[in-house]
């Protein structure tokens, strides 16, 4: 279903693959209203990229973009994630933009969960060649720096910028530079939709959960 003149919100992970997501929802003549990103219980970090609120925060406004954030356990996940997108259905945002790429499993999630909602979803880069997407991303324009990387990967990819050099670098160690298994996760500092970019410092490495995680904060 075409998404040309809706409004709607993007599932935002704060990573390059929202982003591109985003993007693309964007250039087809959506129009983005809401960025929802999912937090830790706490509601200090994101889920799973282990963004900081005011990274978030910069991010949302160097787009112009309002920011909504919801805390929640594993566990409550997708009932926290169904309340926030009825009452974005409630406000006449009925469209909702996913950057998954070719993960059956995560898209029958979001097309049932949004439906529950009242929202239909869209997933503008579904069945993209997964280097393909990594290309369509660096090619417009985006930078990005790895903040991630899953237990067992290079721990020095961590605080790199996501650029050509690294692609080839994964490439060459036999990472998918896409990460769409969740083999690393990045913050997205400038491009297209950004009005500035964003200067970015990084802390120590940190391991929870099987992941490393660099501290990220905006200067």
């Amino acid at each position: 279903m075409s998404i040309f003149a809706c409004r709607f919100f993007c599932s935002w992970s704060g990573g390059k693959d929202s982003c591109l997501a985003l993007y693309q929802a964007t250039k087809a003549g959506g129009i983005p209203e809401l960025l929802l990103t999912m937090m830790v219980e706490g509601g200090e970090r994101s889920r799973s990229h282990g963004l900081s609120l005011d990274v978030l925060r910069a991010q949302a406004d160097a787009m112009g973009i309002q920011l909504v954030t919801r805390s929640a356990s594993w566990t409550t996940y997708e009932e926290v994630f169904l309340k926030a997108a009825r009452e974005f259905a409630a406000q006449g945002v009925r469209d909702g933009v996913f950057g998954d790429i070719d993960l059956d499993d995560h898209r029958e999630w979001c097309v049932r969960v949004c439906s529950e909602a009242g929202v239909r979803a869209h997933h503008p880069l579904w069945k993209l060649d997964r280097l393909r997407a990594v290309h369509t991303f660096l090619d417009a324009g985006f930078q990005a720096y790895i903040v991630a990387t899953k237990d067992g990967l290079d721990r020095n990819l961590l605080g790199r910028p996501f650029d050509i050099d690294a692609v080839k670098s994964m490439q060459d160690l036999g990472i998918d530079p896409c990460g769409e298994e969740g083999e690393f996760h990045t913050v997205v500092t400038g491009g297209p939709l950004f009005s500035r970019s964003l200067s970015m410092t990084f802390g120590e490495p940190v391991f929870k959960d099987g992941y490393w995680f660099v501290d990220s904060r905006v200067r």
